[in-house]
């Protein structure tokens, strides 16, 4: 939509209230600096808009074009950048600093699933009591799982603590 914005912003025809303009052709050619009424009078024997494009310039820039034509291209270029985006999803996995090896197993086989599906994963643990005192037992096993999934990801952010939890962010290594 930030397209169409700019395109809307841009004055148009009789719109326009600087005194003299350069005046650039439909074909791209320089008409040279020519007063409003001069300018307007050649857009409309073209049958066409007469565009500011750069009202900061010394004189300002007009621009004979379709403007109807130009919005529609500006926001056919703007669909097509949206169509070509990537949407990354950040997945949690949680884990315990005491997790045993089969939910470990299962949690790393969620973990690389997401990655191979190009989504990034925050793995984090919640240290609950007195296992706060236990950091380096969490951070074992964050280090475990880094190797485990050194194939099909890479680090983007290492462990680290931020309240009672310990987390890191896992993002698809690029193959």
């Amino acid at each position: 939509m930030e397209v169409e914005i700019i395109a809307k912003e841009l004055p148009i025809n009789e719109q326009i209230r600087a005194r003299e303009l350069r005046v650039i052709g439909d074909n791209g050619d320089q008409l040279g600096v020519k007063s409003l009424n001069d300018a307007l009078t050649i857009a409309e024997s073209f049958e066409l808009d007469l565009v500011l494009v750069s009202p900061n310039a010394q004189p300002p820039v007009a621009r004979i074009m379709d403007y109807g034509k130009y919005r529609f291209e500006l926001q056919k270029k703007e669909k097509e950048q949206r169509k070509n985006q990537k949407v990354v999803n950040v997945k949690e996995i949680r884990l315990s600093p005491s997790i045993e090896e089969h939910d470990y197993q299962t949690k790393l086989r969620q973990a690389i699933k997401f990655l191979e599906k190009g989504d990034k994963v925050k793995v984090s643990i919640r240290f609950r009591g007195r296992a706060i005192t236990h950091k380096d037992l969490g951070r074992d096993v964050l280090e475990d799982f880094i190797e485990d999934t050194a194939e099909v990801a890479t680090v983007e952010s290492k462990p680290k603590m931020e309240g009672r939890s310990m987390f890191m962010i896992l993002a698809p290594s690029a193959n």
